[in-house]
């Protein structure tokens, strides 16, 4: 994994790709019992996706030879960067065909997040896909939006400057609509993201299951935010993931071009609901994802 000491910003696709493996390869240190690494550097709240990928690690890895279809997470408490995460794995049921685990993610041996999986040996049957992928220009026609912060750090607030200036990520995000950061106005509630890990990484599903997991929590909950004007910066606003659901459909690999598709159909009572589709750059329908946030207005 990348030495903390390097900052982010500076590093490398290469090097922050062999980070966000690094994250994901969860170590076993006794029977359905995972240590996650803390994130190489991080300060602060634990992001979201980072939890939900490796708690999929260490679900994947006390199965064998079935794959992971659904996963089902509740966040109960942020976790701290600063320190690893704890996961314990509960063995529910093991059948021919599926299996079920729950998964606590644990830090100061307090939960902060529980998951349930489910896993399927591979099978044909009865197909469809009624989704169609959304029309929108390619991913190399579009800035990323690293790109896309630092050109807009001349009209951020003060305090928010560092934090895009150094604003980075293994996962290369292309928005197909950019958002304003500073002055959002009211929209439709749906948008549209490229994304695809930095560099290539290995054959295993397992692990292209788990940096989509990973992702999936980068570009979904603003949805709920953009018919009210109001976004990530508004001073006002307070923001929290409460659950994540993803069904995984088809296999993919997520060290290519995938787009998702998000949109919200309902918000209030202080929650947003957030749905996102994800497609292969062919249309192939491969993943859907469900989420509701805190979306509150404080005083």
């Amino acid at each position: 994994m990348t030495d903390d000491a390097t900052p982010r910003h500076l590093r490398s696709p290469e090097q922050l790709t062999a980070m966000l493996v690094g994250l994901l390869d969860v170590e076993a240190i006794d029977t359905d019992l995972y240590l996650g690494a803390r994130l190489p550097g991080g300060r602060g709240r634990v992001f979201g996706g980072q939890v939900i990928g490796q708690a999929l690690q260490a679900a994947q890895r006390s199965t064998d030879g079935k794959a992971a279809h659904s996963l089902h997470a509740y966040f109960m408490r942020p976790g701290d960067d600063e320190r690893p995460i704890v996961f314990r794995v509960v063995r529910d049921f093991e059948g021919k065909s599926f299996a079920t685990r729950r998964v606590i993610a644990m830090q100061g041996g307090q939960p902060i997040l529980n998951m349930a999986a489910s896993f399927q040996m591979p099978e044909d049957g009865l197909s469809h896909q009624a989704a169609t992928m959304p029309q929108v220009p390619p991913p190399g026609a579009l800035a990323s939006d690293r790109d896309l912060r630092l050109a807009a750090i001349d009209s951020v607030a003060e305090r928010w400057r560092r934090a895009f200036r150094e604003w980075s990520s293994p996962i290369d995000l292309r928005p197909v609509e950019p958002r304003d950061w500073v002055r959002p106005v009211p929209g439709e509630p749906r948008q549209a993201t490229w994304f695809r890990i930095g560099t290539p990484i290995d054959d295993d599903p397992a692990l292209h299951r788990a940096v989509l997991a990973y992702a999936s929590d980068l570009a979904l909950m603003g949805t709920a935010m953009l018919p009210h004007g109001v976004g990530w910066l508004s001073h006002a606003m307070q923001n929290a993931s409460l659950d994540h659901a993803i069904w995984l459909h088809e296999p993919f690999r997520a060290d290519e071009w995938l787009l998702y598709a998000c949109d919200s159909p309902w918000a209030g009572h202080a929650r947003g609901f957030n749905r996102g589709q994800i497609f292969t750059a062919e249309g192939r329908l491969v993943a859907s994802v469900a989420q509701e946030g805190l979306m509150r207005m404080r005083e």
